[in-house]
């Protein structure tokens, strides 16, 4: 099921792209089904969260921005979709819950800083040195935001190291490992860090294409 038509959002609100189709496919195939809890962190303009509500799940969307929370909202309400949306930083948002699915596009792009912005378009897609701040906080936060048999999906680049993302979530006591793989050129984004990526040595200087990863993690 490709994802549905337009979303709007609100300006500095990320606007999907090839990373959210490769997890919609994924979300499809893992059997987000009719009446599962599900959670969509960093959801961003919302279409996640759509997507896993036309699969029939109960969906619960947080964001830590304002403006991705009013796109959200405003998204789900002309698609007439029931989804809850929450402004906060990851679980805060919700003390207590659990949920069925966890899944996420976190912000994952290397970034020259060793904190993620406070404000700006760039808090869609900075995440530290190595991209890694929301990536590693997530793997942390799954095995209290999953029940017993839930399962999380997350989407994020190979040049976050995913190799460490199985690792972590296994640390945790999930079963985990890269279920997708696709390539893709460099997007805008890349493009436009391309000389600090090479002069830190994360990017060859012969490479213009980038891997993207699902990490499928299952809580026993």
């Amino acid at each position: 099921m490709p994802l549905h038509g337009r979303v709007l959002r609100l300006p500095g609100v990320y606007g999907p792209q090839a990373d959210s189709s490769f997890l919609a496919s994924a979300m499809r195939r893992d059997l987000v089904a009719p009446g599962v809890d599900l959670l969509d962190l960093c959801t961003g303009s919302g279409v996640l969260a759509l997507h896993a509500a036309r699969l029939g799940a109960r969906v619960t969307a947080v964001d830590i921005s304002r403006r991705a929370v009013a796109s959200a909202r405003l998204n789900a309400a002309l698609a007439r979709l029931p989804v809850s949306v929450h402004r906060g930083d990851l679980l805060s948002a919700l003390p207590g819950r659990s949920f069925d699915v966890l899944v996420s596009n976190p912000p994952y792009v290397p970034a020259p800083s060793l904190s993620l912005p406070r404000r700006g378009a760039r808090r869609a897609w900075d995440a530290g040195l190595d991209g890694r701040i929301l990536i590693d906080r997530i793997c942390d936060a799954a095995p209290v935001a999953l029940r017993p048999g839930g399962l999380m999906l997350m989407v994020h680049s190979g040049f976050s190291c995913p190799e460490e993302t199985v690792r972590r979530l296994g640390r945790l006591g999930l079963d985990a490992a890269i279920s997708d793989r696709m390539t893709l050129p460099f997007g805008p984004v890349m493009r436009g860090r391309l000389s600090w990526l090479r002069e830190r040595g994360l990017v060859p200087a012969d490479m213009s294409r980038e891997e993207l990863v699902v990490i499928r993690a299952r809580k026993e």
